[in-house]
Formats: structure tokens, C-alpha cells, sequence
């Protein structure tokens, strides 16, 4: 499998929560976790969500067959222009399950960046600004969330803009 995390950055470990709702409806979170005693639990998806949008996967973590699964895998690391676009579809995906009343889980390895990337990306698109999206991942999920600063400027960006940018780049 294609590594999709960078090993020469600080990555903290997996937080206490194998998700977490970030807002009415829409939940953030991982493959992984850290239970009370300081263990790594696989996060294992069964019937809890309505729609499953993973951007990173491991075989037995679900979801259940009662959810719908879309999955992107992208890396937690500087993003192609077609990579933003997808950003840009999955949380528009997230948003018209909201729409519908569904329930979301939008999940990476230990549920920080990519996750927050689409989550807080969702947020901006039902109104909020970057800044109070990214506080309000950061408050419900772990204030070590989007710690990708990459990602942070895309969203205060704007991801339009952004993939625009990173477009002009003649080695992307």
C-alpha cells in the first residue's frame, strides 16, 4: 500500500476517541485510537453512520454494510490541484448527507488532518468562516487537529483559489 503519511514530520499519537461530532450530525475521526490506559485501539466502524467517507483504509475497520462507504485516499501532505478538487466533492458529498438528515463519519488514519481538511472544508461551506471552522474541529476533536499547516492554508485560503495556485506549479 501507498504511504500516505509523511514519517519525517512530528505526528502525535491517536486521540483518546475513535470519533467524534464536530457538528450536528457530522463526525471526524480515525482508523485508530488511544484508550484511557494508553493502548492503540483500531476504530472499527459497524452501523453508527449513514455514509462512511474514508481517506485512508485498512481492511476489518468497516464500515457495516448498512453504510454508504466512499472512499479517496490522498496523502496527509501537499495536495495536487485534482486532489483539492476531491477535498472540495467530498465535503459537498458530506454536506447534502447532512441535508438529508444523515448521520457522517469522515475518517483518515488518526482522524486530525485529512478529516479536518474535509470536515472543516464542509463547515466553510455551510457558512462558517476558515477560522471558526478550524477552531470549532480543533474544540470537538483535538486541539492537535489540522495540525498539517499546509492544510490550514488551503482552507484560509479557499480551496478554489488554492488548487488555482498549486495548479500553476509546472511539477504538479
Amino acid at each position: 500500500m501507498k504511504q500516505t503519511r509523511p514519517s519525517d514530520r512530528y505526528v502525535p499519537g491517536p486521540p483518546p476517541s475513535p470519533w467524534d461530532e464536530i457538528a450536528p450530525g457530522l463526525w471526524m475521526g480515525g482508523h485508530y485510537w488511544t484508550d484511557p490506559a494508553g493502548e492503540l485501539r483500531p476504530a472499527v466502524v459497524s452501523d453508527e453512520f449513514d455514509l462512511v467517507i474514508s481517506l485512508f483504509t485498512r481492511t476489518g475497520h468497516g464500515p457495516g454494510p448498512r453504510a454508504e462507504h466512499v472512499v479517496e485516499q490522498m496523502p496527509d501532505a501537499e495536495l495536487t490541484a485534482a486532489q483539492l478538487r476531491t477535498v472540495q466533492r467530498l465535503a459537498r458529498t458530506a454536506g447534502l448527507a447532512l441535508d438529508s438528515g444523515l448521520t457522517t463519519l469522515v475518517r483518515c488514519h488518526s482522524g486530525y488532518n485529512r478529516s479536518g481538511l474535509v470536515v472543516a472544508q464542509c463547515l466553510v461551506d455551510r457558512g462558517l468562516a476558515p477560522a471558526e471552522a478550524i477552531a470549532l474541529v480543533r474544540r470537538h476533536r483535538s486541539p492537535q487537529a489540522l495540525h498539517n499547516e499546509t492544510f490550514t492554508s488551503y482552507l484560509t485560503t479557499g480551496l478554489d483559489t488554492a488548487a488555482l495556485l498549486v495548479g500553476l506549479d509546472p511539477l504538479a
